[in-house]
């Protein structure tokens, strides 16, 4: 499947972007998709990411659920963590 068939197929687009060391680390970014899916996905990756700074080795495990996630609503994923993510140790 090309690039262009999955975004005719995306129902959303989500962006995480982590917001650094002091809580709250995360905030979600929709521009595209239905508004009650987005909600209840955003709700979700919130729950999963609340206290979780990305070296946590929580923030792996939980990071995997919210891909999957993702792809079951059928929503394009986007992570801006600020930094490379090789440098993260987990």
């Amino acid at each position: 499947m090309s690039a262009t068939e999955s975004n005719n197929r995306a129902r959303g687009h989500i962006k995480i972007v982590y917001l650094g060391p002091v809580a709250p680390h995360w905030d979600v970014h929709s521009d595209l998709g239905d508004q009650a899916v987005v909600e209840d996905f955003r709700q979700r990756v919130l729950a999963r990411l609340l206290l979780l700074p990305p070296h946590d080795p929580q923030f792996r495990r939980n990071r995997e659920r919210i891909v999957r996630d993702a792809e079951r609503e059928g929503l394009l994923l986007e992570w801006d963590l600020g930094f490379e993510e090789d440098s993260l140790n987990f």
